[in-house]
């Protein structure tokens, strides 16, 4: 007979970690969070986080861009470089 998984005794602990796996701190999850100067302090942390991952954006499509280029350069110096001509006393 299957063994059954184990369920949390607590059905908000169950729900918890099933939208928070990773357990971070959800202050709206149970209790919403009435202190305005919690809220503001929330929203800056996470514009902060916002702006730097922004930043991240930026670096990673500059980085794409300047490969491109990389690669469109090699490709266009390969197409130009002259073929080696076959040396006809090999054969």
């Amino acid at each position: 007979m299957a063994q059954q998984p184990d369920l949390p005794k607590d059905w908000l602990e169950f729900m918890q970690k099933a939208w928070n796996p990773m357990s971070f701190p959800m202050p709206g999850m149970a209790m919403p969070t009435v202190n305005v100067a919690d809220l503001e302090k929330k929203i800056a942390e996470l514009r902060a986080v916002e702006t730097w991952l922004t930043i991240q954006v930026g670096f990673v499509q500059m980085t794409v861009k300047t490969l491109e280029m990389q690669k469109a350069a090699l490709e266009s110096l390969a197409a130009a470089a002259p073929k080696p001509k076959p040396d006809p006393k090999q054969r």
